[in-house]
């Protein structure tokens, strides 16, 4: 079978390890590049640099990767899928809700794949997580709390740090514990002098009743990236900047202490630190947007799923403006 002809919008902070990745992904041939910017990273090899995706699409592709600031990501797709492109968008899916679902029924309609890099699915710490809840592990799920922390980056200008971050928390939350968002409470702060927020806190509850809790900025000298998910048996916690992950098991040694008997507590167990591959996240989710244009079996992101978690990050953003929760 001939390779999928891939082509890439987009070469700057992330398109360029798209590159790398797109040429190393068996079944794919990246055959042409488009940044109106030039290739600021040298990425491009012998290709040539393409104005537009127009020119891209011209270049007669079977699939192809969108890698430019959100603003464009609606008029770019709503091109490809006119032209019949599978096309994988970089998250969030677009600037606004409505724009999401544009691009959902294009892409829908015409029966082609579309898919958004929410990459934090295929990270191996929460792959395992999800595996491990899915079997029962730890037992009842009671709270996933993420903290998502670091300092401005200044390739992001279009967008406050609730879509560009908060989104892979709100993401992998739903997917991680396999239940959808049904209301969140939001919390903003403007600090840096810029248009957009630059800090939020996201409390919510999922539809199976699993308490939610993100901590997400632009603010932190330190970079962290961290799940932590207690249920009745202990805790996982995965370090995604890393890919490892942790259990604290729920210790075993029963309290003596008469008065307290009663109170159904927990105490310190032992401590496991799981081994297992590592794969880098991307060349997986590269792998499963192949497999899905393939008609093959894979966890692909979809769009529709993307709209979803653009939909709870814009109810928490209102949520903020408002001081009231919002529910679904």
């Amino acid at each position: 079978m001939a390779a999928l002809r891939a082509g890439l919008l987009g070469v700057g902070m992330m398109g360029r390890h798209h590159a790398r990745v797109l040429r190393e992904v068996s079944g794919v041939e990246l055959v042409a590049i488009a940044d109106p910017g030039g290739d600021p990273h040298g990425v491009a090899g012998d290709l040539e640099v393409l104005s537009d995706v127009g020119a891209l699409i011209g270049a007669g592709i079977d699939i192809a990767v969108v890698a430019v600031p959100t603003r464009f990501h609606l008029d770019a797709a709503m091109a490809l899928a006119e032209a019949g492109v599978h096309t994988l968008v970089e998250k969030p899916i677009a600037e606004t809700v409505e724009q999401g679902a544009h691009m959902v029924e294009a892409f829908e309609s015409r029966g082609l794949v579309g898919a958004v890099g929410h990459i934090e699915r295929f990270n191996p710490a929460l792959q395992q997580m999800r595996r491990r809840l899915e079997a029962g592990d730890l037992g009842a799920v009671y709270q996933i709390a993420t903290r998502r922390q670091g300092t401005f980056p200044a390739r992001i200008a279009d967008v406050g740090v609730a879509k560009d971050l908060a989104s892979h928390d709100v993401d992998l939350t739903a997917w991680v514990a396999q239940s959808e968002y049904s209301s969140v409470f939001g919390q903003t702060a403007f600090k840096s002098g810029r248009e957009y927020e630059d800090m939020i806190a996201i409390t919510g509850r999922l539809e199976s009743g699993v308490i939610t809790n993100h901590l997400v900025n632009w603010l932190s000298p330190m970079k962290e990236r961290l799940t932590v998910v207690t249920g009745e048996k202990g805790a996982f916690v995965a370090d995604t900047s890393t890919g490892d992950l942790t259990f604290f098991a729920n210790g075993t040694i029963e309290t003596e202490w008469e008065s307290v008997m009663a109170f159904r507590g927990v105490t310190e167990g032992d401590v496991t630190r799981f081994s297992f591959a590592k794969r880098e996240p991307l060349k997986v989710e590269h792998e499963a947007f192949r497999d899905a244009v393939l008609g093959l079996e894979s966890d692909v992101v979809t769009m529709a799923q993307g709209l979803r978690t653009l939909a709870v990050v814009e109810a928490a953003l209102e949520s903020a403006e408002s001081g009231q929760s919002v529910r679904f």
